[in-house]
Order: structure tokens, then C-alpha cells, then sequence
């Protein structure tokens, strides 16, 4: 049916879901284009990008199985641009929207670690961890998504290195930078992969 032809409030209701549904693919693809600038090591493009997606929805996740948020893609990419302060604010604020939302108590603990707090910031650093090693290796028993995820255990069996408790406290800072950086990387690729397998390789899309 023609909006033209609704009544009043139905062609109001038309277009707010019209208008939801642009904006959500707006903020999408900022988030997006923020992700592939940090994995390009651009972070000050990444903030630019980032922060239109959180202008438009700040409690915007990414559509993956760690569900970062958009306010923790910005803090991190904030903390990689060296304004550590904004980047508190802002993971701090991704923190209060959602406590569920490990990916930002991760960047907040590495923030922490930076800013000379050894303790919180290895607590936040280490439950991250165990959080991001939990959610691979659901996947990795997943009929239909285990091949794709860290297939080779590469990231598993670093942060199992990392929470041993045999590094010194500048490897352990480095080595879960690492770890983040890496798993941004696995996302992308096993999302790619698994998307050429099941819909341009003749896979059964399911």
C-alpha cells in the first residue's frame, strides 16, 4: 500500500520504522568502517567514525558473538590514540549502559594497567580473558561455526599464557593488547569465511 493512502497515525508509524531501520544500518556501517580503521592501526579515523555511530545509538552491539559495543569500540579506539582520559569516560559509560559488556571492562582494565593501577587493572584485564576464552571455545564446539573460530587455538592458547601468572607485568600488558587486537582480526575473518562457505561455495545456509 501507498504510504500517501494510510491513514495519519499508520503513515506515522510507516515511517518511524522506515527511519529505525535507515539509522540502524547507518550506525552499522560506521561501526564497521571504525573496525576495519583500527585494524588498520588508523584510530583517530576509527574516533571519527565511532563516534557518529554512538551520536546515533550508543547502546548499538555489533552483530557477533562478543557483541562489543559501539561506546566500547570508541573507548578503545580513544586508548589506542593515547587520550586515555576520554577513553575512560567513555568505556566507563559502555559499562554503566550494559554490565554485561566484558569487551569494555577488558579496555577499561588495559586503561587501568596503563594508568599504574596493577590491581583493578589486572582484575578487569583477566575476567575479560577468561570471558573471550569462554566465548571461543562455545564456538569452537558449534556444529555449524566451529571451523571458523581460532581453528588453530592461536588465541586460546595465548590467553591461557597470559593468565598463567609466569609473565612479568609489562608482557602481560602487551600480551593482552595482543589478544585484543587479534581477536578484532577473528572476527572479521571468521565471519568472512564462514559466509563464503555456506553462500558462494555451495554451502547448505544453514
Amino acid at each position: 500500500m501507498n504510504p500517501r493512502n494510510l491513514p495519519v497515525p499508520a503513515a506515522c508509524f510507516s515511517a518511524l520504522i522506515l527511519f529505525a531501520g535507515c539509522a540502524g544500518l547507518q550506525v552499522s556501517g560506521y561501526l564497521q568502517q571504525g573496525r576495519n580503521a583500527l585494524r588498520a592501526g588508523k584510530p583517530a579515523t576509527a574516533v571519527s567514525y565511532l563516534r557518529s555511530a554512538a551520536d546515533l545509538d550508543p547502546n548499538y552491539h555489533a552483530p557477533d558473538p562478543f557483541h562489543g559495543s559501539v561506546l566500547t569500540y570508541l573507548g578503545r579506539a580513544y586508548y589506542e590514540t593515547g587520550n586515555l582520559a576520554e577513553a575512560r569516560t567513555v568505556l566507563e559509560k559502555a559499562l554503566a549502559n550494559d554490565k554485561e559488556d566484558y569487551m569494555a571492562g577488558f579496555y577499561l582494565g588495559l586503561l587501568r594497567l596503563r594508568g599504574g593501577d596493577q590491581d583493578s587493572g589486572r582484575r578487569e584485564v583477566e575476567t575479560g580473558l577468561k570471558r573471550i576464552y569462554a566465548t571461543l571455545e562455545s564456538l569452537s564446539t558449534s556444529p555449524y561455526q566451529g571451523i571458523y573460530w581460532d581453528p588453530g587455538r592461536k588465541i586460546r592458547s595465548q590467553i591461557q599464557t597470559v593468565l598463567s601468572g609466569k609473565i612479568t607485568p609489562t608482557e602481560f600488558l602487551a600480551e593482552a593488547e595482543w589478544i585484543g587486537r587479534q581477536l578484532d582480526e577473528e572476527i572479521e575473518k571468521a565471519q568472512r569465511d564462514e559466509i563464503e562457505d555456506r553462500y558462494f561455495k555451495g554451502g547448505d545456509g544453514m
